[in-house]
């Protein structure tokens, strides 16, 4: 039985430590399956899913899932430091340490009380081992403890600066592409001003950002999770709005925007696959159409197409282009229970810069009219 628990204890401190290097400090794409952290999210978050289903789609269904995030972390990071105290204790056991002070505290409860004092260095020495195993065990545990801790507490701020960027960009679409953000509404927009062409430096900067979404989300999945302050934003609707944009450029938009819409396009897509691998999300077909016939002829109108090419090769090579994408946008959205905007917004909407909790639209700004009652936005 000594033995047992000895192989146990150490099993336990060396997984532990390798998944917390693996999840915090390791900068790469981990899908190996068999993983403590992707074990715990996996059970964990089919659990919130399962709970959120029952409640009211809405705000009240995004307020639940967004806790889930920062939840999350905390969890895994108790759950990594429980793992290691029962760790060291059945090692402390295993090794058949000899203890003093043990009055009123036997048998193993004795070596988890000593491990869980020893981890969190909080010095009472009530219990202490009397054999030099034992003290060398001791010794041991409050340093990996101590590294941990101070490891893990100190990638936080990374976690957090990579999500406050992706916010950042995210919020930026508000006012270019409407909330949530769509490839129609962002270019119906610039050709309405005349400005087209100028498109040019935001493909750059999505590109930018989709390349930081890559990095961050790979190397720290758990970013994922993090929901966008507004309920009709999130990182997998800029995401798609990036590729929309990108696609119908490439596919009808003007041949010197091609280059710089290939290059986002390709980025972007990437992101939307190695996500899914990472997450074991296999492509979908979305739950209904993103685009019909009739929104591509408003959106090959909006670009500029002359109407005699408006149903030809250019409505076909779009179509492709969503083949290459679309199916991994779907499975992510139904994955983390998230709205996959389409080409076209289903009805005319407010953008969340023009809306308060105390007046329904700013008016007089860009000439923009005044909000029914139906185009109300409160977040």
């Amino acid at each position: 039985m000594s033995f047992v628990a000895l192989v146990v204890g150490i099993g336990l401190v060396v997984f532990v430590l390798y998944d917390g290097f693996e999840a915090m400090v390791l900068p790469r794409r981990v899908t190996r399956r068999l993983r403590p952290s992707r074990l715990f999210y996996r059970g964990s978050w089919g659990v919130c899913r399962i709970v959120a289903r029952l409640l009211p789609a809405g705000k009240p269904r995004d307020n639940f899932l967004s806790v889930f995030g920062p939840l999350s972390l905390l969890a895994l990071f108790a759950t990594w430091v429980f793992t290691l105290i029962v760790g060291f204790a059945l090692i402390q056991w295993g090794a058949q340490a000899e203890l003093t002070g043990t009055d009123g505290i036997q048998g193993f409860a004795a070596y988890w009380y000593l491990s869980g004092e020893t981890f969190f260095t909080l010095g009472y020495g009530d219990v202490t081992p009397t054999r030099i195993l034992g003290r060398a065990i001791t010794v041991l545990e409050a340093g990996i403890g101590f590294g941990f801790m101070a490891v893990i507490i100190g990638y936080l701020p990374t976690l957090y600066q990579a999500f406050s960027r992706r916010e950042q960009s995210i919020a930026l679409l508000d006012a270019r592409a409407g909330s949530p953000p769509t490839a129609f509404e962002c270019l119906r927009r610039l050709a309405e001003s005349e400005q087209l062409l100028a498109i040019g430096p935001h493909l750059e900067e999505w590109e930018r950002w989709a390349a930081d979404l890559l990095e961050s989300h790979l190397s720290f999945p758990v970013l994922s999770y993090y929901r966008s302050q507004h309920d009709n934003q999130s990182w997998l609707a800029a995401l798609a709005a990036t590729l929309d944009t990108s696609a119908a450029l490439l596919a009808m938009g003007d041949q010197r925007l091609k280059h710089s819409a290939q290059l986002t396009f390709a980025m972007a897509r990437h992101v939307a696959v190695d996500l899914s691998l990472v997450f074991w999300q296999p492509p979908s077909p979305p739950a209904r159409e993103r685009l019909t016939p009739d929104e591509c002829r408003r959106l090959s109108e909006v670009l500029g197409i002359p109407p005699e090419k408006r149903e030809g090769s250019a409505a076909t090579h779009l179509a492709e282009l969503r083949g290459l994408y679309e199916p991994f946008l779907a499975s992510l959205a139904r994955y983390f229970l998230l709205t996959l905007p389409r080409f076209v917004p289903d009805k005319p909407t407010v953008d969340n810069w023009q809306t308060s909790a105390w007046t329904k639209r700013t008016p007089g700004i860009g000439g923009l009219p005044m909000a029914g009652p139906e185009d109300q936005h409160f977040d």
